[in-house]
């Protein structure tokens, strides 16, 4: 007999083995893919946030610098039509030498 009972009852569990070692490597690596997944996934959004904060940074201080610029003119604008219209009525009031 070419094949005897032990020997097909030996193939059997190093088969058993072989499937149990290719489940178990597969399923950690795979759970190594999803580790790394999981971190890169965290990088991206921490750089996106810097990003948006730097963005919003910049954006403010251009308007910041925009809207001082336009105060500081309105200001001037204003106190000199101040001054001229002052000096229209006092031309108008004083008396005439």
């Amino acid at each position: 007999m070419p094949f005897s009972v032990k020997r097909v009852e030996g193939f059997y569990t190093n088969m058993k083995m072989l499937i149990a070692a290719v489940l178990l490597f597969g399923t950690a690596a795979t759970y190594a893919q999803v580790g790394q997944d999981l971190k890169d996934a965290g990088k991206d959004t921490k750089d996106a946030a810097v990003t948006g904060a730097k963005k919003t940074g910049n954006g403010t201080k251009k308007v910041y610098k925009t809207s001082t610029h336009a105060v500081k003119k309105g200001t001037h604008k204003a106190a000199k039509a101040t001054a001229n219209g002052a000096a229209k009525v006092a031309d108008k009031t004083s008396p005439h030498l």
